[in-house]
């Protein structure tokens, strides 16, 4: 497909491609359509229910109020499936969105690294149009991710 051929990854002042994929109630979910109106933080994480998957996803769950009140929605996406997302949203209370990418198009169009055997672990602050303004990588320290991107509000 066209859309997932960019293997080169997504720089900082780039717009992202557009794509779709369903969240955890199995809606579609097109971004950057979605944010129209405001910004999104987009995190790429490996598995629900890990341990630092768990942990980052709480922690943006617990700023999840700073993030609203700046316009950004956040939006967490991995090869899971809906049903997954779905216990896992449940599970730890998440008011964001998880996005279920079977097959890894997206992670590949982000050019996301693999880690070992697992996917890696990276985030994007987009604006209101999907221009990246800033992206962190890091595969152990999940909650330094959500540092980043509040950061990137302030």
């Amino acid at each position: 497909m066209g859309l997932f051929s960019k293997q080169k990854g997504l720089e900082v002042g780039e717009v992202i491609p557009p794509f779709q994929l369903q969240d955890q109630d199995g809606k579609w979910v097109k971004l950057p359509n979605t944010i129209q109106q405001k910004g999104a933080v987009i995190y790429f994480y490996p598995k629900d229910e890990s341990g630092v998957c768990t942990k980052e996803a709480c922690a943006f769950r617990d700023s999840f109020e700073s993030f609203s009140d700046a316009g950004f929605e956040v939006f967490g996406v991995n090869n899971g499936s809906v049903e997954s997302h779905k216990k896992f949203q449940q599970h730890h209370r998440l008011p964001f969105t998880l996005l279920s990418d079977p097959r890894n198009e997206v992670l590949k169009m982000f050019d996301i690294k693999n880690v070992l055997f697992l996917t890696g672990r990276e985030t994007f602050v987009v604006d209101k149009k999907g221009k990246v303004l800033h992206k962190f990588r890091s595969f152990l320290n999940g909650e330094k991710h959500i540092q980043e991107a509040l950061a990137v509000l302030k």
